[in-house]
């Protein structure tokens, strides 16, 4: 009787093993990984209409209110969120760049070295802890953007500080841009609870 592909499974080398020499829990293994994943498949691809749906219904309203006001309104329409006529329910849409430094931010770095030294001792201390931190990484030698950009809101006038808040600037990079929906519904004390759309707070 001759074999088919039917009657072997492939292992993670790529080999054919025959059927009969696989354990039943390696195959029941293989069909619960499998049914797991056509779930998620199919459930990924629900979500992604069902998202791009959304974003119609938002955009298409927001564009339509403008025309009240004779405007047309260009690019994205993030960073806005409507009611429900009783404010129970609200949807939010948000835009999110994804940002990281380029060569200038160690130019930045070198600056604000720099401006500890020439500052007096003493309360500037606190300064320096703040700006070793910021330029701290993390586990993946990243950067935080948000530490570094909250220097730019020191209130410090310096021409060399200023000038390192200029090249902390010039070295913003954006990769990408997301946006991100948010929908939420108001409980029986007042505030908006957001309906959990990913596994991890279903």
């Amino acid at each position: 009787m001759n074999a088919t592909l039917q009657d072997y499974m492939t292992n993670e080398k790529g080999y054919l093993i025959p059927l009969d020499k696989v354990k039943p829990v390696d195959k029941l293994r293989d069909e619960t990984v499998k049914q797991i994943i056509d779930i998620g498949h199919e459930l990924n691809l629900a979500m992604t209409a069902a998202k791009a749906h959304i974003f119609k219904l938002f955009t298409d309203f927001v564009d339509l209110s403008a025309q009240e006001y004779s405007v047309e309104l260009g690019g994205k329409k993030g960073n806005t969120t409507l009611y429900s006529f009783d404010g129970r329910l609200k949807v939010q849409i948000a835009v999110s760049d994804h940002i990281r430094f380029d060569e200038r931010l160690q130019v930045a770095k070198q600056l604000i070295d720099e401006c500890i030294a020439d500052w007096s001792t003493g309360s500037n201390d606190n300064i320096k802890v703040l700006i070793n931190n910021a330029f701290q990484v993390d586990k993946e030698g990243k950067i935080s953007t948000t530490r570094v950009l909250g220097l730019r809101r020191l209130d410090i006038n310096d021409d060399k500080w200023l000038n390192a808040m200029q090249a902390i600037g010039d070295s913003i990079q954006i990769t990408d841009t997301k946006e991100y929906i948010r929908l939420y519904r108001r409980n029986a004390e007042g505030q908006y609870q957001q309906i959990p759309l990913d596994f991890a707070n279903v």
